[in-house]
């Protein structure tokens, strides 16, 4: 662990976190990755509508783009623990780009709708595990905790802004270069984001295989979140947040057309809570793990009040300001999500995240869907309000039996005391198990029991989080 002169712990910079070894070739791989998801997408939803004319039409290649990632990483998720994470992320990138390749000779050869979708099924289900494999990558080339979490927080906010250049480049793509070359643009993004990866050597050893069922699998994972109170109970904050978090996006283009008569303000509205999330990550990356995680649950509880703005309907400055506010306010999420990926034993890790990235995008789809519905049967004004206060009354009861000092004690024992560096050592210690710590530093405590219950700061200090 870090410490400055006086004692205090010292938050890593950016730019070590780019000198480190391997992550500048995984970070510009997963940009470049995001950025042809994008622009695949856009592509095809602009190809489908000139065949059909059809906003329904149109409407279903971005529906099918969700599905087929939950599915992708709920089911291929245990891959991530079988091989190696550099190995399922090269993989994933050079069958994804085969994949733009047929949808390619379709576009040029044929207007055969369901075909296309079902090559989008395609794309996005094998990229199911990439992001997954790309956490646990991560965990390798960063054993010390402290650079790990900064990393993260890098990926993060990278992610974001990825997310608004994607939509902006895949647009400007389609437009110039046209369907055939904006597809062939999406290939070569996953091309070199393999040759990319290809390049790099992480310091841990290789995943072992494993021969036993996916569905054995699957419930071994979900077993394991099961059994950690810790895990169950961020996993459940992420997934109450989701409907306060996804209201202002869901219902941004009917609010600014009712209000305006123009869609001018509605891509300003939906940017508006990205905007906001940049500048909390920003501001919560400066402090230390331990300060971070102990602002989670105050964050999550002020997240959603700044949209009851919206109820009163006031000019649309002031909504961006809100939906600003509450975007910043969800950079909670950034410490939750670390933690939960460092409490998640190595091992376990691929089926973990696999299972808790498709609860989550499947939850977010149907917040989106609950915005929708209740803006169509009342107003969008009334659907931000009513989601707001339904999940912060799901908040209220969730901080309830929030167990914030065994949250505090295993996020402390994960990033403070003397040994820091042996454990470190010890991930990467090729005497071991490649893919699993030492028994006394993966086995967990009764989930009912304080983190004290029969278990030392150091057993403890081996079962830390993931996302």
């Amino acid at each position: 662990m870090v410490r400055g002169r006086d004692g205090a712990v010292v938050v890593p910079s950016y730019a070590e976190v780019l000198r480190a070894p391997s992550f500048l070739p995984i970070f510009v791989a997963s940009t470049l990755s995001t950025w042809g998801d994008y622009i695949a997408r856009i592509t095809i939803a602009a190809v489908v509508f000139g065949w059909t004319g059809s906003a329904l039409a149109t409407a279903a290649t971005f529906a099918v783009s969700l599905v087929p990632t939950i599915l992708g990483r709920a089911l291929l998720g245990p891959f991530c623990d079988r091989f190696p994470p550099r190995l399922t992320l090269v993989g994933t990138h050079l069958v994804r780009a085969l994949v733009v390749a047929l949808l390619m000779v379709t576009v040029t050869t044929t207007q055969s709708v369901p075909l296309v979708l079902v090559l989008v099924f395609a794309l996005e289900f094998v990229g199911g595990p990439a992001a997954t494999a790309g956490q646990m990558l991560l965990t390798d080339v960063f054993p010390d905790r402290r650079l790990y979490a900064r990393a993260f927080g890098l990926n993060t906010l990278a992610t974001q802004i990825n997310q608004a250049i994607g939509l902006a480049v895949g647009g400007a793509v389609v437009g110039v270069l046209g369907d055939t070359k904006a597809l062939l643009l999406d290939l070569a993004t996953f091309v070199v984001g393999a040759a990319v990866l290809a390049t790099i050597r992480p310091r841990t050893s290789p995943a072992a295989r494993d021969d036993t069922s996916f569905v054995r699998d699957l419930v071994a994972g979900w077993r394991q979140i099961r059994g950690n109170r810790v895990l169950t109970r961020l996993l459940a904050l992420s997934l109450v947040s989701g409907l306060g978090i996804a209201a202002p996006e869901a219902v941004a283009l009917p609010y600014a057309s009712a209000h305006t008569g123009s869609s001018a303000w509605g891509g300003l509205l939906m940017a508006a809570p990205i905007v906001g999330a940049v500048a909390g990550l920003l501001l919560i990356g400066r402090l230390p793990a331990e300060r971070q995680s102990g602002l989670i649950m105050r964050l999550a509880l002020l997240m959603p009040l700044p949209l009851l703005v919206t109820v009163f309907e006031p000019h649309l400055g002031v909504v961006w300001v809100a939906w600003f506010l509450c975007g910043a306010l969800q950079s909670y999420m950034l410490p939750l999500q670390a933690a939960f990926t460092l409490l998640v034993p190595t091992a376990m890790r691929g089926r973990v995240f696999g299972l808790a990235g498709a609860l989550s995008v499947g939850v977010t789809g149907l917040c989106f869907l609950a915005a929708g519905w209740v803006s169509e049967k009342t107003s969008p004004a009334a659907s931000v309000g009513v989601c707001a206060v339904v999940t912060f009354g799901a908040l209220v009861l969730l901080a309830a039996r929030w167990p914030r000092e065994e949250v505090a004690g295993r996020i402390h024992d994960t990033f403070a005391g003397p040994d820091d560096h042996e454990v470190a050592h010890e991930v990467v210690d090729t005497t071991t198990s490649p893919t699993t710590a030492p028994p006394p530093r993966i086995v967990l405590a009764d989930p009912e029991d304080g983190p004290a219950a029969g278990a030392t700061a150091e057993q403890r200090r081996g079962t830390v989080p993931g996302g």
